[in-house]
């Protein structure tokens, strides 16, 4: 029998999602291993030090931990009233950040705060989802007929979502930075799918998916090193070899190269060759270390890790499923597709099956703001888990 406790406003609280909190546990420790392995070369050529990238991982994890640990003691129905203010201040950073913010490779997406960097767009995904969730959740009325239920669709729901998802999603693409963007648009979509009651929101729903697609198509369309991206990779489907392998297709060569070499066994923890300065910069141990675990681990140990991330997503959808609440619902469902979608994507450039994206693996890939807004999540994530109906 589960042990029980009171909270402060009387409600009954049991344990979190114990098996949960252990699978994340166990993606962040092989995380910090396969940073260290990756980021050797990178670190001992810029920095003199080998552990240099390993040691500030680890900090970033300590600090997400910490932040994880606050949203978990709070009960997550107080995040609604804040979910406003916060939408608002993060709004505020995505604008601050192409004025004022560093830029690195012709991309603004970085503040620097003594030294230690603060991406917006990282921030914008959880909160998002808490806004979108807490907007969503509430309570609708009743329509007499089906012309006032589409007029009200429209103009409360449809057409303020598409206003909402435009400032935030835009801001993120000007960076530019269209991989974020694709995970904001595609969670936002799913969490505003998901809280339909009705043919009318569907249908809806439907346009918005169209419309999407569409913007999309033309967001790539703007750019001429993102149709190289996609000329590169539709030449692979189509003739099975990497165009230019020197040139725009040499990222996606060396890690075909390096996923070829693996095999189904792989060579082994810690005999990557392609760490050794192969990759570009550092996207070994960032956009590229799902192709190094391949390298070392062979097909069987990628098939463990798309395992974990698929029993991650169905822990996530438990817990909504379980929850009190359409908020918790909404919030907890979001939060968990956000997590895992995000690291299917890149897995999936990874391997070739989508374009390169530039997205890092959830819990795995170096990265300060990733880190701890991905570990916010898990702390929300736990926090709804022990409001459950079924413990």
């Amino acid at each position: 029998m589960v042990r029980r406790t009171r909270a402060k406003q009387g409600r009954t609280l049991g344990r979190p999602d114990v098996l949960l909190a252990i699978l994340v546990g166990i993606l962040v420790v092989f995380g910090i291993l396969m940073v260290f392995e990756a980021s050797i070369y990178n670190a001992d050529q810029v920095f003199g030090d080998r552990f240099y990238f390993v040691k500030q991982q680890i900090v970033w994890v300590i600090l997400g931990s910490i932040v994880a640990g606050v949203v978990y003691a709070w009960d997550y129905r107080a995040f609604a009233k804040l979910s406003f203010p916060a939408m608002i201040v993060t709004i505020a950073l995505l604008l601050l950040v192409l004025i004022f913010g560093t830029e690195i490779n012709g991309s603004r997406r970085w503040f620097y705060i003594g030294g230690i960097p603060l991406q917006p767009a990282e921030l914008a995904k959880p909160v998002f989802i808490l806004y979108l969730s807490s907007w969503l959740a509430k309570d609708r009325k009743g329509f007499s007929s089906l012309r006032e239920a589409l007029r009200y669709h429209f103009v409360h729901e449809l057409l303020t979502f598409l206003v909402l998802l435009g400032v935030v999603g835009g801001l993120v693409l000007f960076e530019p930075d269209l991989g974020t963007t694709l995970i904001i648009c595609v969670v936002a979509f799913a969490v505003y799918f998901s809280s339909g009651r009705d043919m009318v929101h569907t249908l809806g729903s439907a346009l918005i998916g169209v419309v999407g697609l569409g913007l999309g198509l033309i967001a790539v369309a703007l750019e001429s090193y993102r149709l190289e991206r996609v000329r590169t990779f539709m030449e692979l489907l189509v003739s099975g070899t990497v165009v230019d392998p020197t040139g725009s297709g040499y990222q996606i060569q060396q890690v075909l190269i390096g996923i070829g070499s693996g095999g189904f066994w792989g060579k082994g923890f810690g005999e990557s060759r392609q760490r050794f300065g192969y990759l570009v910069e550092n996207t070994a141990f960032t956009d590229s270390i799902f192709a190094i675990i391949l390298e070392e681990m062979g097909m069987i140990g990628g098939l463990i890790l798309i395992s974990l991330f698929v029993f991650l997503l169905i822990r996530a959808f438990r817990i909504a499923v379980n929850a009190p609440d359409k908020l918790g619902q909404l919030l907890a469902g979001g939060i968990g597709f956000w997590l895992v979608f995000q690291g299917f994507l890149h897995m999936a450039a990874n391997v070739a099956l989508i374009p390169v994206t530039g997205v890092p693996l959830t819990f795995l890939s170096y990265g300060g703001s990733s880190m701890v807004v991905a570990l916010m999540g898990v702390g929300i994530l736990l926090n709804v888990s022990r409001h459950s109906h079924k413990q």
